[in-house]
């Protein structure tokens, strides 16, 4: 899975001239299901979404409070287009993002998850596969990249040199 957070002093998202969820301050996070992504995936993105470190605390030390820690707000958009791959011409490939009801499930479970990690009318949702006008007001600008999945596997060590002989 992948996310990107946006520290907002508010943000709201409305579906054919409807707003269907608002917060304050908060974050807003933008989160993309992939072919392969597991509910474990999930719990640990929601996990992540929740402590995320991306305010200051009262004695002005950097970046020590989560959004629960300031008793924030959390609004969570499903956007498969974050798994676009662009790396041939000019039109955007979607085979990254995972698609139909599976991608719809794990998505879900994901904002449960968020839910019951915090208190749940705090946190709010977009509407999955809608065309949605999404509006926020950025604080800071603070935007982070978040991703759960397969690590790469480590580089190999490199073979030893051998010694020059005499």
């Amino acid at each position: 899975m992948k996310a990107i957070l946006q520290r907002v002093l508010s943000a709201s998202v409305t579906v054919e001239k409807e707003v269907v969820s608002s917060i304050g301050r908060g974050v807003l996070v933008f989160a993309a299901v992939a072919p392969g992504d597991t509910e474990k995936d999930a719990d640990s993105l929601a996990a992540k979404v929740l402590k995320m470190k991306l305010w200051d605390d009262d004695a002005g030390g950097r970046w020590r409070r989560s959004v629960m820690d300031i008793g924030g707000e959390v609004l969570c958009v499903s956007q498969f287009t974050l798994l676009a791959s662009t790396k041939k011409g000019n039109k955007p490939d979607f085979h990254g993002a995972m698609g139909g009801d599976e991608a719809k499930r794990l998505y879900q479970y994901f904002f449960d998850k968020v839910q019951q990690g915090y208190v749940a009318d705090k946190v709010k949702n977009g509407v999955f596969q809608a065309m949605m006008e999404v509006a926020l007001v950025n604080d800071g600008p603070v935007t982070l990249e978040l991703a759960t999945g397969p690590k790469a596997a480590p580089a190999p060590a490199p073979a030893p040199t051998p010694a020059p002989s005499k």
